[in-house]
């Protein structure tokens, strides 16, 4: 029904910048909540940034005033801006959509919880 495809990922020093990107295509209605997720080896999948249709924000602790999340609801895109990144910052990035879909029937919408195929963030001197 949906998909959804991240890119910007890759390899950068400590301190440097990263873009992701997130993309989100197929039956979808409207676009509730965004939000970019992070997982390490070995470590639990942790909310990274979220933010609303109306554009409100939340960060985690971690990349409070480093990161910054944003939305281009013509475009169904949802970006991350990563700057002064730390080793620490590497994972496998997801974005996560609570999208609503056209249902079966007319006038009826669906949720759908959707995820990204990741994408991997390495910093590394």
């Amino acid at each position: 029904q949906v998909q959804l495809v991240e890119s910007g990922g890759g390899l950068v020093q400590p301190g440097g910048s990263l873009r992701l990107s997130c993309a989100a295509s197929g039956n979808i209605f409207s676009i509730n909540n965004m939000r970019w997720y992070r997982q390490a080896p070995g470590k639990e999948r942790d909310l990274v940034a979220r933010i609303t249709k109306s554009g409100s924000t939340n960060y985690a602790d971690s990349v409070k005033g480093r990161f910054t999340i944003s939305r281009d609801n013509a475009k169904n895109m949802m970006y991350l801006q990563m700057n002064s990144l730390k080793p620490e910052d590497t994972a496998v990035y997801y974005c996560n959509l609570d999208i609503l879909t056209r249902g079966h029937y007319s006038g009826s919408v669906n949720f759908v919880d959707s995820w990204g195929q990741g994408t991997q963030v390495t910093v590394s001197s």
